[in-house]
């Protein structure tokens, strides 16, 4: 369908019509940029090399060199509520996603809509997390099916909220949020459940293939495209392939003090903080200090953290490989890709199986969760985390993790890349602030779209997110004055350089910051300026009443 016809079956009238079309504001090309999202699950702020991190990235780090990273942008915490604001330009309570495992609602466009309509190809390979997840009667049952050993013969969610009932006209990947990384549960092509797999499948790898192939696809076509790239790494539980896992052996043995000072020494030293403004807050280890523990727990959590690593670095390589199929095809100088982690990294380290986290292996092996070898973590029988200390190591230099709307928990690393469009200096910083509802909006002005008030006869809420465009033309953007945020009790409102902000265990307690003087909230301002506390928390709870939270 054409633009003009597009807008017409929207019900948008000649003024829409007569706009003129973004993508020539760029100056750069007539036709319109093709766009790619690669989202990681649980990767920590600092874990990139370009973010600071001693994890091998180059492919990532070549990006950055070539294109523009953020230091100020917000995701919403957790998997999916910042899947849906990303894929709405929503914040995810208005579009169902107040809670885990719920459906994205219909009164939100995604970007897959929106541009099919505007004659894009649209693809997805990868994690979904966007549907409410089928639960059996009986635990057991329910447990079986988890272990690929009973097959109810039901859709692992209702089949109208797949990927491909919301714009993509392809999708491989697994709708549900936890999987083994080996034998993915809930693993399906467009709505056939995939039942079998070669011997030597590793999920990261298999969206990649997928990815690649979507990518040769469309450059047999003249139209453009939008990818995403939704990975399930390196969320837990830890799986890597074991060549990867051997390159970063005795790499993190001095622990995550150690860790979190060396990554914040290249951060500064490569620009992103400044010190006068960025105090470097310990790692929060809830009182586990490296030098107090054993030799034997020294190497289990080494190996943890290495584990870690090689899920980032298989990303890497994923993205590489990407790289590639976009130059094969032509189309890497007209590709918007952005790469960015849904939230901080993850503290959590699952103590049993249940609801989503498997039992045993398709071929009956018991997944071990405690008492795990040290040269068995990363294999398919391990399934654990990375823990508090090591998360709050990767979220450097702030604190806290996922979950929580500290700037460790709703922070990401994002790096913007397109070579025939950006016109901010290539390698650039940017502190501008951003949240993932920035991007469907950018991606709509540069495909020519205005955000409709209907579409296929449903009303829409309206976009929250506004364009990136600005600044990835190298200017200075009218951005957002106020910014919200709330998940699992956590919560916190940014109004102009103050942050008010809410933890999950002490939620009735406001703290207040000065972002432009504590990017890391170090100092508590709260009993200073009570005025303001009580002005920013009554704007929050306007906000949480707008948006319908349950329990605002």
């Amino acid at each position: 369908m054409k633009r003009r016809e597009f807008l017409k079956t929207m019900g948008m009238g000649a003024a829409a019509l007569a706009m003129p079309e973004p993508i020539s504001a760029v100056g750069r090309s007539n036709r319109k940029p093709n766009f790619i999202v690669i989202l990681a699950d649980d990767m920590g702020f600092s874990d990139a090399g370009c973010f600071g991190g001693e994890i091998g990235t180059p492919n990532l780090d070549q990006l950055a060199a070539n294109g523009l990273r953020f230091t100020q942008f917000y995701n919403c915490a957790r998997c999916c509520p910042t899947r849906a604001s990303l894929l709405t330009g929503q914040y995810p309570h208005t579009v169902g996603l107040a809670r885990n495992g719920r459906s994205l609602t219909r009164n939100g466009l995604t970007i897959a809509e929106g541009l099919k309509e505007a004659d894009y190809n649209t693809a997805m390979a990868g994690k979904w997390h966007l549907s409410r997840t089928a639960t059996l009667r009986t635990k057991e049952a329910h447990q079986t099916w988890l272990d690929h050993r009973y097959d109810p013969e039901l859709p692992f969610a209702p089949l109208d909220t797949y990927p491909v009932q919301r714009g993509f006209d392809r999708h491989y990947g697994v709708i549900w949020g936890v999987i083994n990384h080996f034998d993915p549960f809930s693993l399906v092509d467009a709505v056939t459940p995939v039942t079998t797999l070669p011997r030597d499948y590793y999920f990261t790898d298999a969206i990649t293939d997928k990815s690649v192939e979507y990518l040769n696809d469309f450059g047999n076509s003249e139209k453009p495209f939008f990818l995403y790239v939704a990975h399930c790494a390196p969320h837990w539980p830890l799986h890597a392939r074991p060549e990867d896992i051997a390159k970063y052996k005795g790499v993190y043995t001095g622990g995550w003090e150690l860790l979190r000072k060396d990554r914040f020494r290249r951060q500064l030293k490569m620009g992103l903080f400044r010190k006068e403004n960025t105090p470097l807050p310990p790692v929060q280890d809830e009182g586990t200090k490296w030098d107090r523990l054993s030799e034997t727990e020294k190497a289990y959590q080494a190996r943890k953290m290495a584990v870690h690593a090689a899920m980032i670095d298989r990303i890497d390589q994923s993205t590489g490989r990407i790289v590639r199929a976009l130059e094969k095809t032509g189309r890497l100088d007209n590709t918007l890709i952005f790469f960015l982690s849904d939230n901080g990294a993850s503290p959590e380290v699952p103590r049993g199986p249940g609801y989503d986290r498997s039992s045993r292996t398709r071929d009956g092996r018991a997944m071990k969760y405690q008492n795990i070898e040290v040269e068995e973590l990363g294999s398919e029988t391990s399934y654990t985390g990375v823990g508090l200390p090591w998360a709050s190591a990767s979220n450097t230099p702030y604190r806290y993790w996922k979950q929580e709307s500290f700037e460790g928990g709703c922070h990401t690393p994002l790096i913007v890349h397109w070579p025939k469009g950006l016109e901010a200096s290539p390698g650039s910083i940017t502190d501008q602030a951003g949240h993932v509802m920035d991007i469907m909006p950018t991606c709509l002005e540069l495909g020519g779209i205005s955000y409709p008030d209907s579409f296929h006869g449903r009303t829409l809420t309206p976009m929250e997110g506004k364009s990136l465009l600005p600044i990835l033309q190298g200017k200075r953007r009218e951005g957002h004055d106020r910014l919200f945020f709330e998940h699992v009790e956590g919560r916190a409102a940014r109004i102009g350089d103050w942050k008010l902000v809410a933890h999950s265990r002490t939620k009735n307690k406001w703290e207040l910051y000065n972002m432009a003087e504590d990017r890391t909230e170090t100092k508590d301002l709260a009993d200073k300026y009570p005025q303001r506390v009580r002005a920013m928390a009554a704007e929050w709870k306007e906000w949480a009443r707008r948006v319908g939270l349950e329990r605002p």
